[in-house]
């Protein structure tokens, strides 16, 4: 050990000896060489900057040479981490949108003028509601002369019944007063029926969105008039990719985000379809959107669905495995020497399953409390001494 502290000290005070002698205070500075524009001296400058420079790559080559003898083989340095399990969750992300049965456009079943309009936007209505009113063309007037032609038949048949029952009159009077009765109570009842389609009414519960149509319009079937919806039964519908039609079921938990609201909310999978669309090979979910009064239908949404769960998985960081030529994937984890003086990397293969962001679950190939190599995975080898510089 002596004689290569010797050794070094004479290589370095060569080296100075040699550094020191390349300076010469008369020389010219750079800047004011450039200045003169002289391009023969600029180029001897150079040449000799550039011998200068290997002179000095030289000398430096030679220290870390002398210094690598004299310092001890302390091995790779490396950090590591303890292999423990814990729970892991794997989620799929997905766009849907929000959606509802009840968000329909209310269309007349009778032509006509809109001769009332009984609400307005944003106003909350119950099923049936009268929402508005159509001139029923004198419908109304009929109605009153069948419902009189319908009473005096029901008065006559009344009395035929009893003169009949006492076996009083023919059986053929009896059966026209029946017919007249029954024949008029028909006509006031379509009648009536086709009076009610003059009142245009709420489908189901919920708030007018939008009145299409003005009062004294002329209306028709086809025309809309009204958009009813209902907030209360909103779910959000997405695409999901084939290959998770066994993992992505009824009940799974989802997060809900909604970027323009800036809000997540908690959900399930409320329905999976049962049919493939054979043009993006993808199946049909609706997931169950909670009471909010800032959600709307066809606001956009990301879509977490938990479609697989591990209670004591291994997880270890992606950027610590390799593999080699023949695509087998591998670590490194640290051993004690056999002679007990300091570690060594031993390397591991590992079957790998499902990612999440910067970590991967293992299958296989690792053990509880392995010391995995994290800090020089990429460097160390099989076997290589290495020095734990911390273990997390």
């Amino acid at each position: 050990m002596t004689q290569k502290i010797k050794f070094l000290t004479v290589v370095l005070s060569a080296l100075l000896l040699v550094s020191c002698g390349n300076g010469n205070k008369n020389e010219v500075p750079v800047a004011d060489l450039i200045a003169e524009g002289d391009l023969g001296k600029l180029r001897e400058r150079r040449d000799a900057l550039n011998v200068n420079q290997q002179d000095l790559t030289s000398q430096i080559q030679s220290l870390d040479a002398a210094i690598q003898k004299l310092e001890p083989d302390q091995g790779a340095l490396i950090t590591t981490l303890t292999v423990n399990d814990t729970l892991f969750k794997h989620y799929i992300e997905i766009q849907g949108d929000v959606k509802t049965d009840q968000n329909v456009i209310v269309y007349p079943e009778y032509q006509g003028t809109l001769t009332r309009v009984y609400v307005k936007e944003g106003q909350r209505v119950r099923k049936g509601q009268i929402l508005g009113k159509i001139d029923d063309g004198g419908l109304s007037s009929q109605l009153s002369q069948l419902e009189v032609q319908a009473q005096l038949a029901k008065t006559t048949f009344e009395r035929q019944k009893r003169l009949w029952d006492q076996k009083i009159g023919s059986e053929i009077q009896y059966l026209q007063a029946k017919t007249n009765y029954e024949s008029s109570e028909n006509a006031v009842n379509q009648l009536k029926q086709q009076l009610a389609k003059t009142n245009v009414t709420a489908p189901f519960s919920g708030i007018v969105d939008e009145v299409i149509t003005d009062q004294g319009t002329v209306v028709g079937p086809g025309q809309g008039l009204f958009r009813v919806v209902n907030l209360g039964d909103m779910f959000i519908e997405a695409q999901i990719p084939e290959r998770y039609l066994t993992t992505v079921t009824e009940g799974k938990d989802v997060e809900i985000f909604f970027p323009v609201l800036g809000k997540t909310v908690s959900s399930k999978v409320k329905q999976t379809g049962n049919y493939i669309n054979p043009d993006n090979r993808t199946f049909r979910i609706e997931v169950s959107v909670p009471e909010d009064a800032d959600v709307k239908p066809n606001l956009n949404a990301r879509l977490k669905i938990n479609d697989y769960t591990a209670e004591n998985a291994i997880l270890i960081p992606l950027n610590v495995i390799s593999e080699d030529a023949d695509g087998e994937q591998y670590v490194y984890t640290v051993v004690p020497k056999e002679d007990g003086n300091g570690d060594i990397a031993i390397r591991k293969n590992i079957e790998t399953g499902l990612t999440q962001g910067d970590i991967v679950e293992i299958k296989s190939g690792l053990e509880l409390n392995d010391a995995l190599v994290i800090e020089g995975a990429r460097t160390v080898q099989d076997n290589q001494k290495v020095k734990i510089l911390e273990n997390r």
